[in-house]
């Protein structure tokens, strides 16, 4: 008797989100299945890798990740130019860390003038996550959205405080949002809610439930995710069916295992190594739960997480 594998029956499917236009235009999601279970049902497009670029140089990197980047930090479109042609970068996630009142107070027509600036230089798509109060981001946004009309620039990010002025921009001029949830599936759903009777299309927003890297509370990120693409795909929830991004990579390279010294603690090993190996595996977790858009920094990391999808698929 042949053996037959078990397999799920789905019910529903995952937006499919386009991304940039012309030359950088990418589709993220429309998955009808589990993550990598292609002998299940449709995976039509692959997860992304976007690397982080800053708009002002960042604080706080170690050195086994900042010389890859030093000779770029004071210039965004070169080190957007660089992480694409050198690094294989998918798409570009863009940090406009200057917006925030505490780090220069960039004004919302300077943040959109820079976007575009940065959009025009590079043949991938552009993801932008704001910094600063809640107020500030929807309206760097909303100039950001109205400069860069019909580019389907993904946008973050939105809350249940601050979605109208964001989504109502992103449906002006034809613009993505990011929607933000505390790792709760009820919440993920309300927002999604609340945007779709705005008026938004469900084919223009991408959850972010929230990440964050190995040890410090992957596991938990792995349940809600999971639990989201199951009321997705088997219960066929409409509002739980946006395709996910992880912007994980601010969370990994924050923690001391990937910053300490080998001198200071010379049981955990190389430096590098260790930073990358911490990617890797923080972001394979996300991959595994169901991301569609992953944010990373080491290329090294980047190089092994193209690797391992490349062979999962």
């Amino acid at each position: 008797m042949g053996f037959q594998i078990p397999k799920n029956e789905y019910t529903g499917k995952i937006n499919t989100v386009k991304l940039g236009k012309d030359k950088s235009e990418i589709l993220i999601g429309g998955e009808a299945s589990l993550p990598f279970y292609g002998f299940e049902g449709e995976l039509p497009n692959k997860p992304i890798i976007a690397m982080d670029v800053f708009d002002i140089k960042p604080s706080g990197w170690p050195e086994s990740l900042a010389k890859y980047y030093s000779d770029v930090w004071d210039d965004p479109v070169k080190w957007s130019q660089k992480c694409i042609s050198e690094f294989g970068a998918e798409a570009i996630c863009l940090h406009l860390a200057s917006t925030n009142p505490d780090a220069g107070n960039t004004s919302p027509e300077d943040a959109a003038e820079l976007v575009n600036k940065v959009r025009e230089s590079i043949d991938k798509p552009l993801i932008l996550y704001g910094d600063g109060p809640m107020e500030k981001i929807a309206e760097v946004m909303k100039k950001v959205s109205e400069k860069s009309a019909d580019s389907n620039i993904l946008m973050g990010w939105v809350e249940e405080d601050n979605y109208k002025t964001l989504a109502a921009a992103a449906m002006g001029y034809n613009n993505n949002v990011i929607a933000l949830n505390p790792l709760d599936v009820n919440i993920a759903k309300q927002l999604n809610i609340l945007l779709t009777q705005l008026g938004l299309s469900p084919d223009r927003i991408a959850m972010d439930p929230s990440s964050s890297g190995v040890g410090y509370g992957i596991e938990y990120c792995f349940s809600a995710m999971e639990r989201l693409k199951i009321a997705a795909l088997i219960q066929n929830d409409k509002m739980t069916q946006m395709p996910i991004i992880n912007n994980i990579a601010s969370e990994v390279w924050k923690v001391k295992e990937v910053k300490e010294s080998e001198k200071e603690y010379p049981e955990w090993g190389d430096l590098e190594e260790r930073g990358i190996n911490w990617e890797t595996i923080s972001v394979m977790c996300m991959l595994a739960s169901g991301s569609n858009i992953i944010t990373m920094r080491h290329p090294k990391a980047v190089s092994l997480i193209k690797e391992i999808i490349k062979e999962l698929l």
